[in-house]
């Protein structure tokens, strides 16, 4: 626990005007943003006698090492400003709102040539027009099936509408009359743009113009006799006023409003938001959230604000945002979101009339949302922190370990040797902290020299980052690194490539970037877990005594009887079949060896991919895959003339005339066989 007084500013050199403050810990990851109007007032409040401030203030303050601001001119910067580092750091100690479910979308792909409508997940993509979220994809489909018959706009996947235009036929929609089959030509790119449109017009709540268009066709068509037409126009205008109805009007002016509702206690809140548009609710979502900051109904609503409006531009915020509490001081909110939508928008409270009734109800949403997750997480919770207090008894650590890294060795009889890296932070699962790496230095079957090269090399990465960025004394102090065997291990470059995450990024690409922010490898962990048993933790331990890092605990956990090892311990550790620190271990275990896994098989598959184009001399991977691209299989390439070559980008008559040579000289190859399953690994696929 730090003492704040070691790193409070000294009088006078903290400037009374708007800007942003970070709180860091002593390895320089930032574990609170805030913003204020005056930053002498707001940062000399922390520093007052700890007796005085709310717990969680407290917390905060302690594990601190160092703080620093920036400046800025206006709140409205502030604002923005503080959003865009909470973002960027992901603090631990700041509100940050989590998806009680998986909404679904309805999207509309705007950015591609042929738009195409589909229900998708997640965060939202630049380009696509989103409508929603709904609380059912099924609600989405209907209504899209629905649609489809007045608006015949693109459903089918990538795959799907390339195979058919390569046929020269469309899938089923297009003969049923719910596509405008762009995919052989039928309508032109721009004529389905405009339908693409229209059909986003008419879900943001511009119906009535659409309809009256619709029902004047069908009388024309009626006085002119063309009775097909006519009752054709009639079926599509029942079917879109049957879509309408399935959002009830509840606001009579048929405004543009979110509404949002917060029920809280004191540890946790959860919110619930209504997107109204054109008078309808066509969207819902729940927020949850732990109060790891001393925040009010105020601020929770302040953060919901900026979390739900961050990314969003345009007709995405609406006119009216109606809240239980306006923020304090409200003035620098409200003009934020002006700038977000281009043109005024209405903050406040809802006080009578209908608006008040719907509020009332979001309310009572965000009250039982707050009751079920409560029911949900409240023996998670629990059992997750009894956990990790068994691990830190069993092992003898001075406090439970809040970072957990768990690291697994995989191979195929000693060949494409991979190890993986997991990370548990409170007990949970830190996926976009989990790295994997390539063992190039050796093969074989030798477990305990990978496991050590991998810890070396996790563990040098860290202490060259503390080195180049001066990180070696008390917070803020900076000089050289002590004179252990780290500073040899620092000096030796490693050649050994590295990749982290599912992309596979090279070492050079983690570290630190110029602003001084950790990102990668920065963190150690309070204990290391290793797939194994004595050999794999003397390995792991000799690793960090060469490097000088003595203040990360290890342990081993070896299969067969579940027995977690320690270091220069003849007997291992025998924790109870019930023991949840156990299940915690063996969880950790299971990831890391999932992780190498799917990694190894990964690599193994490209090995095996043999074909024809690798004969060709000259031609690299990239216009291999698009020649196999262009043409959808080897065997239509083999068919292919030199000048059906030519018109593959990248590929000139020479290459081309060495890709119908390579391909008419050879045989078609034998399918490559997986000699660990026995499975054939098919060469052409379409």
């Amino acid at each position: 626990m730090a003492d704040p007084s070691t790193y409070r500013p000294k009088p006078g050199q903290i400037p009374d005007s708007p800007g942003v403050y970070r709180f860091r810990d002593a390895h320089r990851r930032v574990i609170y943003v805030g913003k204020a109007k005056s930053l002498r007032s707001r940062l000399a409040s922390y520093f007052q006698d700890l007796a005085g401030l709310h717990p969680r203030t407290r917390t905060m303050v302690t594990t601190a090492a160092s703080v620093e601001w920036t400046v800025v001119s206006t709140e409205v910067e502030a604002l923005q400003l503080e959003y865009s580092w909470i973002k960027e750091y992901d603090p631990r100690f700041n509100v940050k709102y989590r998806d009680d479910k998986s909404y679904p979308s309805l999207a509309v792909t705007m950015n591609e040539e042929y738009p195409r409508v589909q229900v998708l997940r997640g965060p939202k993509r630049k380009g696509v027009r989103y409508f929603g979220p709904y609380g059912h994809a099924w609600a989405i489909r209907e209504t899209v099936d629905l649609m489809l018959r007045v608006f015949p706009v693109r459903t089918c996947s990538a795959g799907v509408f390339k195979r058919s235009a390569q046929i020269g036929r469309p899938c089923l929609l297009g003969y049923i009359g719910k596509c405008s089959a762009p995919c052989v030509g039928r309508i032109s790119p721009e004529d389905h743009r405009e339908l693409a449109d229209e059909f986003c017009d008419f879900m943001a709540g511009r119906t009535g113009t659409y309809l009256r268009r619709l029902e004047t066709r069908m009388q024309e068509a009626a006085e002119a006799m063309e009775y097909e037409k006519a009752a054709r126009l009639r079926d599509d205008i029942g079917a879109l006023r049957r879509a309408m109805e399935k959002n009830a009007v509840v606001l009579t002016d048929a405004t543009d409003a979110d509404l949002i509702a917060v029920a809280e206690d004191e540890l946790e809140a959860a919110l619930q938001i209504f997107h109204v548009r054109g008078g309808r609710v066509r969207g819902q979502r729940g927020w949850v959230t732990d109060k790891v900051e001393e925040v009010g109904t105020a601020g929770l609503v302040e953060h919901a604000l900026q979390q739900l409006y961050g990314e969003e531009s345009g007709d995405a915020v609406p006119k009216e945002v109606l809240v239980p509490a306006l923020p304090d001081p409200v003035e620098p909110i409200a003009q934020w979101l002006t700038d977000r939508r281009g043109a005024a928008v209405s903050l406040r409270i809802p006080q009578r009339g209908d608006k008040r009734d719907l509020m009332e109800t979001v309310r009572r949403n965000a009250q039982q949302s707050l009751a079920l997750h409560k029911t949900k997480r409240a023996s998670d919770l629990t059992t997750r922190s009894r956990a990790l207090e068994e691990i830190a008894q069993a092992l003898g650590l001075d406090s439970a370990p809040l970072r957990i890294e768990c690291f697994d060795i995989s191979h195929l009889q000693g060949d494409d040797v991979v190890a993986s890296m997991v990370v548990l932070e409170d007990g949970l699962a830190r996926k976009s902290e989990y790295r994997r790496f390539q063992i190039k230095s050796f093969a074989g079957q030798d477990d305990v020299r990978a496991m050590h090269e991998v810890i070396s090399r996790r563990f040098r990465r860290y202490l060259r980052e503390k080195q180049r960025t001066g990180e070696w004394g008390p917070a803020g102090e900076t000089g050289a690194p002590p004179h252990t065997a780290a500073g040899a291990a620092l000096d030796e470059a490693s050649d050994v490539p590295l990749e982290d995450t599912e992309s596979g990024a090279p070492e050079g690409l983690t570290g630190r970037d110029e602003d001084g922010r950790p990102k990668k490898f920065a963190y150690p962990p309070q204990l290391l877990v290793v797939d194994g048993g004595q050999p794999q933790v003397a390995a792991a331990q000799r690793a960090l005594d060469e490097l000088g890092v003595d203040d990360v605990a290890v342990c081993g956990l070896a299969k067969r009887l579940e027995e977690v090892w320690l270091p220069h311990e003849d007997d291992p550790v025998v924790l109870p079949r019930t023991s949840e620190g156990l299940y915690l271990l063996q969880r950790a275990r299971d990831e890391a060896h999932r992780f190498a896994i799917t990694y190894q098989r990964s690599k193994r598959a490209k090995s095996m991919k043999a074909g024809p184009l690798d004969a060709v001399s000259g031609l690299g991977e990239t216009r291999k895959q698009a020649l196999i691209k262009h043409f959808g299989s080897v065997k239509r390439l083999r068919a292919a003339t030199v000048e059906q070559l030519c018109e593959v980008p990248g590929i000139g008559r020479k290459t081309a005339e060495s890709v119908a040579a390579g391909l008419a000289g050879a045989a078609p190859a034998a399918p490559a066989v997986n000699t660990a399953t026995g499975e054939i690994v098919e060469e052409e696929r379409q």
